[in-house]
């Protein structure tokens, strides 16, 4: 054995035995190890131990924005913690990196959304977004508005607020602790979140959650007047909106925030993963104005949530010099001109690929519902998509399945400093391989 091969299984025993992973079929891990040990990425290039490169065809989380190996975010990062590497923003303490981030999102974000509640991910803005939601409610003299309703296909993490306010059924299943306070409406039918609001009662009701494009449901981009109908319906009953832009943030759909290609602004923003395009952990919930000025004047005591890392100096450092990457690089200009061609390229696949159905995207998010006659869109028995993804990594291409609820969807979103070059060999990948599982599973 090579010095190599001897590393490789020293870390995979070790993987197995002391690395519980998220997300992963446990059974797998054990009887196979990890899948990749990745120790370098370099633009939208990642590289494992023994030298094999791979597209990372979903910006790993959907968030590595920039692309990997940016050293303008390690000199950033390595800077701020040589000063001031953390200090606690509990009993109004603050530091200069945080205020600067929150004035910085509130120049950007749409609407009139002016504060930010600083958190350490995606799970926690959503759990913060509900908390606060139902504490507003109850400084307004309305205790009983703490319903959240969310949509079918959803998904908002998996902290115990957000895995509740989870469309996807098998997330709440997993732990069989289901809360009777989330509720949940068609993913694309306002009619069906009126519905709802009425059948609960308007009166319980705290808020309404949507991501503007649902992305580990299955691809889903809302209908053009889906948005601006949930903003009316919820202005009606009086119920606070919040658009979850954790995916869809920071240029991933081809504007700054995804909400923005529908014309209406939230009461509520959760954001994370591309604030920092995954170099440090940060995420938050932004509020209106006119909520912020209601929490200023009814507000008597302490507010009492926080996280030990909420307004973490080096986060918010990395995440304003990240910021100015996506600006300065126009990386959202390019995400839409990107995303056009993706789109392009997958109905170019559509075309000679018979097991692809309907194709789908909005800027760098794309996917490809899998069929067996594309002519009746019947499914086949087993989904196929998880094949696609694997043999794709064969190949050389990182990219995503979703089976969830009947679906047999492949998804990709590579970063958004991709160019035609290199979304032309992403393409060519994906379409070898997606002939060469099709011969498989119509022979």
């Amino acid at each position: 054995m090579t010095k190599v091969d001897n590393s490789v299984q020293e870390l995979s025993e070790l993987d197995k035995k002391y690395f519980l992973h998220p997300t992963s079929p446990i059974k797998q891990q054990q009887d196979q190890g990890p899948t990749f040990i990745f120790t370098e990425g370099k633009g939208i290039i990642l590289t494992d131990i023994v030298g094999n490169t791979v597209i990372d065809g979903m910006s790993s989380l959907w968030n590595v924005n920039v692309g990997h190996g940016r050293e303008e975010l390690g000199k950033v990062a390595m800077e701020q913690m040589s000063k001031l590497a953390f200090s606690s923003c509990f009993a109004t303490f603050s530091n200069e990196p945080a205020i600067r981030l929150a004035a910085k999102l509130a120049q950007i974000a749409p609407g009139d959304l002016s504060t930010t509640f600083f958190t350490s991910g995606g799970s926690e803005a959503n759990d913060t977004a509900y908390k606060l939601a139902r504490h507003y409610w109850i400084l307004k003299g309305q205790p009983n508005r703490r319903k959240i309703i969310s949509r079918t296909k959803s998904y908002h993490g998996v902290a115990m607020g957000s895995t509740n306010a989870t469309g996807l059924k098998p997330f709440r299943e997993f732990t069989n602790s289901f809360d009777p306070d989330f509720c949940y409406a068609d993913h694309f039918s306002t009619e069906d979140l009126r519905s709802v609001i009425e059948a609960e009662g308007p009166d319980t009701i705290a808020a309404f959650i949507a991501e503007p494009v649902q992305g580990a449901g299955g691809l889903h981009v809302a209908p053009d007047d889906y948005f601006k109908e949930v903003r009316r319906i919820c202005n009606e009953y009086g119920i606070l909106f919040i658009t979850d832009e954790v995916i869809t943030g920071f240029g991933r759909t081809g504007k700054y925030f995804g909400i923005e290609h529908y014309g209406v602004s939230p009461d509520m923003m959760c954001f994370a993963k591309g604030i920092t395009s995954g170099y440090a952990q940060l995420g938050g919930v932004m509020l209106s104005k006119n909520i912020h000025q209601d929490l200023m004047e009814l507000s008597t005591g302490t507010l009492l949530h926080g996280y030990t890392y909420s307004g973490h100096p080096m986060a918010c450092a990395v995440a304003l010099k990240n910021i100015e990457l996506i600006e300065q690089e126009e990386l959202i200009a390019n995400a839409e001109k990107m995303g056009k061609e993706m789109l392009k390229g997958f109905h170019g696949i559509q075309g000679e690929c018979r097991i692809i159905g309907k194709v789908k995207g909005l800027g760098l998010m794309g996917g490809l519902e899998i069929v067996k006659d594309r002519r009746t869109n019947e499914s086949f028995e087993t989904p196929v998509a998880p094949l696609i993804v694997a043999e794709a990594a064969k190949r050389g291409l990182i990219c995503r399945s979703v089976v969830f609820d009947g679906q047999d969807t492949v998804v990709i979103a590579p970063p958004l400093i991709i160019n035609r070059e290199e979304l032309t060999k992403l393409l060519d990948i994906l379409h070898e391989t997606i002939v060469a599982v099709e011969n498989k599973v119509l022979h």
